[in-house]
């Protein structure tokens, strides 16, 4: 009955908005107890999750991110964004769109694409004359190319539990992202024909030059990052420190950072590594309790005597994937649900690159459901719009959202193709 009662006493902590990490913890520690065994070996299980060479990224991937947001780095981009697409019909839309295209290259977390340039983008765009759920929820939408796009925060934790290269996952991941991205556009584009009314200032090429000029030492760090991964020249890890590297110096040469600033940025970079470690660390633990518990074992076979036909597996997965992201937050659902999942998947002739691309995808649509919604709340944070609104919002956009993912299921050439062309 001790796993019974553990998953019954996380579903509680979960209910009553436990931290994620304390919340898988606790009970864990208690199974120990209840088991009889040391807590000296809960101590060395953690501390082996997150003491991972690949696991090194995520800071430095995390610092990009902020100084990126707090810098005038993010200003340029969207500014170039701005006076590039802002004059097309539904222009911001768009904008909204290349930004957190562009923003994605310097950030692996949705969440920070979300607070960062979201409420910049819902604000103008609703100054504009845009409805507000349309505006906020394509906001939410866009924030997902982020942790899709390498680098890619949850594509660093999947490489490091599943054994796959991170190189390679960041390749499979690039055509994904991009299909996502103009899945978004052409969402736009049919809703823009029956708004005449939204079209932007006329060109200006002038300040259309300056203000790309002004855009590209921005862009020399996913040049960088990408390029050095892709090319061979980097491992992710060295990518993550040599574009951290890039970026400070960037926002530094601007002179828009003070010593304050640089500790801020340092500080919270500090604490949300934190977080996610501690994350990382608990859910390592959860891991070797379900596998002691022959729970892979288990639904391996459950899902063997549904099926032996790999789309029916697939859909099966999807529905499974796309509720368990409803309900977790993404680093704990790939550090638990990876050790299950994969080798099943593995079975069924998935390679683990899709599978991840497959993994990341389903749990980043969670971000945009209730009742957890992590993108959606932060947007309402800082916006001012109500859940419920950002909800409604953001469904207009699933049903592209879930053409998308299927795309990912059932095109491997979508997530293989890369990888085996650039030789990861």
């Amino acid at each position: 009955m001790s796993l019974p009662l553990l998953l019954v006493a996380i579903l509680i902590l979960f209910i009553f908005r436990v931290p994620m990490a304390f919340a898988i913890l606790g009970p864990s520690i208690a199974y120990l107890i209840i088991e009889d065994y040391s807590l000296h070996l809960g101590v060395r299980l953690v501390m082996q999750g997150i003491n991972s060479w690949p696991l090194l990224a995520v800071p430095l991937f995390i610092l990009v991110g902020i100084v990126a947001t707090r810098t005038e780095i993010a200003d340029r981009l969207y500014d170039a964004a701005l006076l590039v697409l802002g004059p097309l019909r539904a222009g911001l839309a768009y904008v909204n769109i290349g930004v957190s295209l562009g923003f994605s290259w310097m950030s692996g977390a949705s969440l920070a694409d979300a607070a960062g340039i979201g409420s910049i983008e819902v604000n103008h765009m609703r100054k504009k004359g845009y409805p507000a759920e349309f505006s906020v929820g394509l906001s939410a939408s866009s924030a997902l190319i982020s942790p899709i796009m390498p680098p890619s925060i949850p594509a660093v934790v999947y490489a490091s539990v599943a054994a796959v290269s991170t190189g390679a996952l960041f390749a499979a991941a690039v055509i994904p992202a991009v299909v996502m991205t103009l899945a978004l556009v052409v969402t736009v584009f049919l809703w823009s024909r029956r708004r005449p009314d939204l079209v932007g200032e006329p060109y200006s090429w002038p300040d259309v030059r300056r203000a790309v000029l002004r855009a590209l030492p921005p862009i020399g760090a996913p040049v960088l990052i990408l390029g050095g991964i892709l090319g061979g020249y980097f491992t992710p890890t060295e990518a993550a420190g040599i574009g951290a590297l890039y970026m400070l110096l960037l926002a530094l040469s601007y002179r828009t950072v003070t010593a304050r600033d640089m500790v801020l940025i340092f500080r919270d970079t500090a604490v949300i590594t934190a977080q996610i470690m501690l994350i990382i660390g608990a859910s390592t633990l959860f891991s070797w309790i379900l596998a002691r518990e022959q729970v892979p074992q288990a639904v391996a076979e459950a899902l063997l005597g549904i099926t032996d036909n790999p789309i029916i597996f697939l859909l099966i997965i999807n529905l499974v994937l796309v509720f368990l992201g409803m309900m977790l937050e993404p680093t704990s659902a790939i550090l638990i649900i990876t050790p299950i999942l994969l080798p099943v998947a593995v079975q069924f002739g998935v390679d683990p690159l899709q599978f991840g691309s497959i993994m990341i995808f389903n749990l980043m649509i969670g971000l945009l459901t209730p009742p957890m919604g992590g993108v959606v709340f932060v947007l309402s944070s800082v916006t001012g719009i109500p859940v419920e609104r950002v909800f409604r919002g953001a469904a207009f956009y699933l049903p592209a959202m879930i053409a998308v993912l299927l795309l990912i299921s059932y095109v491997p050439a979508l997530t293989l193709w890369l990888p085996e062309f650039v030789g990861l």
